[in-house]
């Protein structure tokens, strides 16, 4: 209808000055309808994205709702299984970081995972919140097509499914940082996924998505443009977490990068109750950054020079 109706205006509406001037208005009216239409959270949703996380905080507890741990037999084919669990702040032990390849270009989807003492862990990962039979499309997810979802996992759902029935090309890396920076970071993850709960927002391919969306900053404003280009680029991004010194420096980056593929180890392990351990063996520890030191994953600055991309393995 709107390329009928531009023709139309621009062809036939004399004289012709009259005519680009309707046309013009015309658009001003479908760029201003566009920018009034409401993210929702009431929507048929896709099974796996159905169910929003939430967040409870009680001083030094918190408890997530909703935890997805789904039971797969293929990526499409699934058990839905939901729980809610309390975790301790001060027992916040480690935060890793997820890239996760599924094809062979500079682009990546990225999560974080919050590990507790006594072996638990939390992965959150940020996603497009599709409806039924829809499908994904970059482009599409530029233009107010899919809402922003956290989704609260185990890591035998989020990380298994890609390393075992995606066939992603998935690396893991541990953050420096300290136990403080630690529990800020997860404060900030439970803030946002209760803002989500409550206020639903647009998805959107290069200000709102999986790695631009990680809320690195305290407080609830938001830049227009990240720290750095690689953090767009995010197939760069692990890069930029070393060059700032979130990743172990005792480690050249491209060793990290192997001994972090993890692919083969989690295949391996399968449905494994201890199927977190058994993806971070062979992954050297780090020491946790001292109570004074910079928060480096919420406020790393990129510095230094360009680095290759991440080489994609099947085979680690």
């Amino acid at each position: 209808m709107f390329v009928i109706a531009s023709v139309a205006l621009l062809s036939f509406v004399k004289p012709r000055i009259y005519g680009r001037l309707a046309f013009f208005g015309l658009v001003a009216v479908i760029i201003f309808y566009w920018l009034l239409i409401p993210p929702s959270n009431d929507r048929p949703w896709s099974k796996e994205v159905a169910v929003l996380p939430s967040a409870e905080i009680n001083g030094n507890l918190v408890t997530i709702h909703n935890i997805r741990n789904f039971d797969y037999r293929t990526a499409k084919d699934f058990d839905v299984r939901y729980y809610d669990k309390t975790f301790a702040l001060d027992k916040v032990r480690s935060v890793d970081f997820f890239m996760c390849f599924w094809a062979p270009i500079p682009f990546c989807h990225t999560m974080i995972s919050f590990g507790f003492e006594g072996g638990d862990y939390l992965c959150v990962s940020i996603e497009t919140r599709p409806t039924t039979n829809q499908g994904y499309s970059p482009l599409a997810a530029c233009f107010k097509q899919f809402e922003l979802i956290y989704v609260a996992a185990d890591e035998r759902d989020v990380v298994r499914l890609r390393t075992n029935f995606r066939d992603e090309a998935v690396y893991l890396y541990h953050i420096r940082t300290s136990p403080e920076a630690m529990r800020r970071l997860l404060l900030r993850y439970c803030d946002r996924m209760n803002d989500l709960y409550a206020h639903p927002e647009w998805y959107c391919t290069l200000t709102r998505n999986c790695t631009t969306d990680i809320p690195r900053h305290d407080g609830k404003t938001y830049g227009w443009f990240p720290e750095s280009w690689k953090i767009l680029v995010n197939g760069f991004v692990d890069q930029f977490l070393y060059q700032s010194g979130s990743l172990d420096q005792r480690v050249p980056l491209l060793q990290l990068r192997k001994l972090g593929h993890i692919n083969t180890r989690g295949q391996m392990a399968g449905d494994d109750p201890d199927f977190s351990r058994r993806i971070r063996q062979s992954i050297p520890e780090v020491p946790p950054a001292d109570a004074n030191a910079t928060n480096r994953l919420a406020n790393a600055r990129g510095k230094g020079k360009s680095m290759t991309p991440v080489r994609l393995r099947r085979d680690g």
